[in-house]
């Protein structure tokens, strides 16, 4: 008799588990909008959705220990004139969040870490260059500021947002929709799928397509006869790939090997309701001590469900095969020094003492030398794009935040005053 021999992975054995019903963010009106993108973007800070508002459109965002019903009143962060397709969190400054619209604009916010009392409806710029529907959003994964976005005019326009300026417009490389587009590791190279079902390999600043129309896949993988569009996460620390199915009640994931067959499947977390979108939290986001390697944050009609994927250990000590250093939030080029053919891989921390976000970083925004009377190239950049100052901060929003302040001062003193009688108490019972 032959033995069947197991594949060995510290991975076989991964579990998904839905978080306890106080851990979801209740009443929560996610968008209807017909569109395929996740809808929801998380970092370790802040859990943004994006919702369903009149007039406009908007995009929620909460601090992640906000559990529970959310007010309906809660602020939200609007601005665009059509709905919002898709939001993507800066990865170099939790506190920075890019929108796509309907309308054609990218908006850029500065999310403060207290609450503010009503809606943020002044971005840090706003740009302009694209002449329809923006659906897609993607920050370079190593150098500042750089941001990416797709458009339904073909078209894909990588900007400077500290600037506004436009570094590269790629305006003649898909005859089709963009349907998706993703940074390789260093932010040298973009892929990108197109409706005419070519997948294409892009060197943005050669403005070359350097691959594409592979001849015959590595691995090919059976999935199931549903007509949902598949949202892919990938986890490049652990080579795990997690498909996520727009109106499919299942997260299924697969392990990336080099050796053939390349890919296997290790399990399927399965769940009652469909899911309308989903975040997905950058590694220096998880409990380590649990040993979680993933988070995923399911959207529901009215709410948003966290679900924790888990290596099974007996040990409470930090795993350090599970935990190999991971990006961190501090850039490693400037966004002149990529434009100008560098590439730095991202900048790595160790997860072993956990991560603490670090505070409140504002986003500058410079204007360009307005005696360069030289015409700019590629798209035109809006009026509130050129014209920003070092900060958006109306009077009113820096006044709330003075009094947030002071708040949390006077609380900190009450605490203090606390502390002290308690000490004095203690003492006079000694003697």
């Amino acid at each position: 008799m032959s033995r069947r021999v197991v594949r060995q992975s510290k991975f076989r054995h991964v579990f998904g588990q839905a978080a306890k019903a106080d851990q979801a963010y209740e009443d929560i009106r996610v968008s209807k909008v017909t569109w395929d993108s996740s809808f929801c973007a998380v970092n370790p800070k802040f859990l943004a959705i994006i919702v369903e508002a009149g007039g406009g459109g908007a995009f929620i965002v909460l601090p992640l220990a906000k559990t529970g019903r959310v007010d309906k009143n809660y602020p939200l962060v609007t601005g665009h004139t059509a709905p919002v397709l898709d939001i993507d969190w800066c990865p170099h400054n939790d506190n920075v969040i890019a929108s796509a619209s309907d309308d054609t604009t990218i908006m850029v916010w500065q999310i403060p870490d207290y609450t503010p009392v009503r809606n943020i409806t002044e971005p840090i710029i706003t740009l302009e260059g694209h002449s329809k529907r923006v659906g897609i959003l993607s920050w370079h994964p190593t150098a500042r500021n750089v941001l990416l976005s797709a458009g339904g005019d073909n078209v894909i326009i990588i900007w400077n947002v500290g600037t506004g300026e436009v570094l590269l417009s790629l305006d003649d490389m898909h005859p089709d929709v963009i349907h998706s587009v993703c940074w390789n590791t260093n932010g040298s190279l973009l892929a990108t799928t197109c409706k005419d079902k070519t997948l294409r390999i892009i060197d943005p600043r050669k403005g070359q397509v350097v691959a594409n129309n592979f001849e015959e896949p590595v691995a090919l993988q059976e999935m199931d006869t549903s007509n949902g569009v598949l949202l892919p996460f990938y986890d490049a620390d652990s080579s795990i790939v997690y498909l996520c199915g727009k109106g499919d009640s299942s997260i299924r994931y697969f392990e990336i090997t080099e050796e053939p067959p390349f890919v296997h499947y290790l399990n399927t977390f399965s769940s009652k309701e469909p899911q309308r979108g989903m975040g997905f939290m950058p590694k220096r986001g998880l409990d380590v001590s649990k040993c979680e390697i993933a988070r995923f944050y399911k959207l529901h009609e009215r709410k948003c469900e966290p679900i924790v994927m888990t290596v099974p250990r007996k040990s409470d000590l930090f795993q350090d095969d599970l935990y190999p250093d991971t990006p961190g939030p501090e850039p490693a080029l400037e966004a002149d020094e990529w434009l100008s053919g560098q590439d730095a891989d991202p900048v790595l921390i160790s997860l072993r003492d956990g991560y603490v976000p670090p505070k409140h970083r504002e986003l500058r925004v410079t204007k360009p030398n307005i005696l360069d009377v030289r015409p700019p190239s590629g798209p035109r950049r809006s009026q509130s794009a050129s014209n920003a100052p070092l900060s958006q901060h109306t009077l009113e929003t820096l006044l709330e935040e003075i009094k947030a302040l002071r708040e949390q001062v006077q609380a900190q003193e009450q605490r203090i005053t606390s502390l002290e009688n308690m000490l004095c108490e203690l003492v006079d019972g000694t003697d």
